[in-house]
Order: C-alpha cells, then sequence, then structure tokens
C-alpha cells in the first residue's frame, strides 16, 4: 500500500502552478516530501514550480529539511537577472518541505504560507507552520488583517534577501501527515471547516477529498488546490 499520496485540481486558474515531489535518500530510509505554490499562472512559472519542487526534496533529504531549503533558497537567488529590473517577470514560489529519517523527529522547514499538519495517531490535526504573508505580519502586531492581506507573501522562494524568513520546526514522526497549498486550505478555514474532517481513508482518499472540498468552497475564483497526504 502507498504511504503517501498528491492531489491537485487547477481551480479557476489557467494554469497548475503548484507541484509536490518525493525523494527517499539511497540506503538512508530518509524522505523528503516538498509542496510549492507557484506565484503567478503561465508556462514559465509552471515549469519553474516543477523543477524547484524536485530540487528541493532531493536537497532535503540529503541536508535536512532547513538545510535544503536554504540551498535551494540561495540557488534561486543566484539566478541571472535577480538582482535587477527583470526581478519582477521572474518566477518564484513559496515553499514547504517536511524530512522523516528512522529514529528522528519529523523536521520541517518553510518559506511563505504552504503549511504543513500533522494528525498524530489518534489526536486532532496540529498546524506546525506559521504563514510568511503580511496577515500574519499584522496579526503579530496586534491589528486587524483586511481580507486580502493573506495575498501578499513575505517569503518565498527567488527573494535575493541576504536573510530570507525560513521557518524551522520539529516534531513527532508518527501519525499523518498533511501539506497544503493556501489553495488547499483558505477555502475550507473561510467556511469554518475542519481540515480533519477531510483525511480519512487512504492518502489518496484523503488528498483527493481534501482538494475536491476546497475547490467546491472557493467560489468561481477558485486557486489551484494541492494536497499531500503521508502516513509516517
Amino acid at each position: 500500500m502507498r504511504t503517501h499520496a498528491t492531489a491537485q485540481l487547477i481551480g479557476g486558474r489557467s494554469h497548475q502552478c503548484d507541484a509536490t515531489a518525493t525523494y527517499t535518500g539511497a540506503g538512508s530510509g530518509t524522505r523528503a516530501y516538498a509542496l510549492l505554490d507557484g506565484i503567478g499562472s503561465s508556462d514559465e512559472v509552471r515549469d519553474w514550480t516543477r523543477t524547484y519542487a524536485r530540487r528541493l526534496a532531493r536537497a532535503a533529504a540529503r541536508d535536512g529539511a532547513e538545510g535544503g531549503l536554504r540551498a535551494v533558497h540561495a540557488l534561486a537567488a543566484a539566478e541571472p537577472d535577480r538582482d535587477t529590473w527583470k526581478a519582477a517577470h521572474l518566477p518564484a514560489a513559496v515553499a514547504v518541505v517536511a524530512v522523516a529519517a528512522p529514529g528522528e523527529p519529523l523536521a520541517v522547514a518553510w518559506c511563505g504560507d504552504s503549511r504543513a499538519y500533522l494528525a498524530p495517531d489518534g489526536l486532532p490535526l496540529v498546524r506546525l507552520t506559521t504563514d510568511h504573508n503580511m496577515r500574519q505580519v499584522l496579526l503579530d502586531l496586534g491589528a486587524v488583517p483586511g481580507p486580502y492581506a493573506r495575498n501578499t507573501v513575505t517569503s518565498y522562494l527567488g527573494d535575493i534577501r541576504d536573510t530570507p524568513a525560513i521557518g524551522t520546526v520539529t516534531a513527532p514522526a508518527t501519525g499523518r501527515l498533511l501539506l497544503a497549498s493556501d489553495g488547499c486550505y483558505e477555502p475550507l478555514e473561510d467556511h469554518d471547516l475542519d481540515l480533519t474532517a477531510y483525511l480519512a481513508g487512504t492518502p489518496h482518499q484523503a488528498a483527493r477529498a481534501l482538494v475536491q472540498a476546497a475547490v467546491a468552497h472557493a467560489g468561481p475564483h477558485a486557486d489551484n488546490a494541492t494536497a499531500l497526504v503521508a502516513d509516517l
């Protein structure tokens, strides 16, 4: 039986610019799960995001969640024209990666607002990540964010700042892991729906139920919705 699965729906976008990848280190048993949400909707963003999802999964399986994300972040920042006026037209993406290594806690690293959740065996779903977006910035300042504050991310692959905002966390490596793009979790949260309710069944069934529910509740302007579900 497969222990992980991904489901995606394009929503109302012209392109599917979310991407996932998994990679298992040869001989080590370490497995990395990565999810990227491309910023924009074009052939170029789609292809770039798919490439960087694979790069992130490989790097994280080798160097750990934080080490892998920092290496791939630096790689994206070093691309030609990132420090010129052309940068605004280059592909970029938010990212989250989780690494499960034998005998070690689950390690998660992220930049942006794609999320990682964990449902420990027999316990409710817990969010592991904190969003890097203007909504969270305003909440941290004690202000009330407007309805579109969440649409501005404050950390992403392609950012050239010397000290990028990269979050890290560890958790017990047991239970069901969920990686989700904002197009997956936002519509459900907006309707006060508990993501746990969609996690029953196999990983494929759970991932599919999540993205179908997300697009169904998003209305006519549904975003790309992607879920990666893994049983650790």
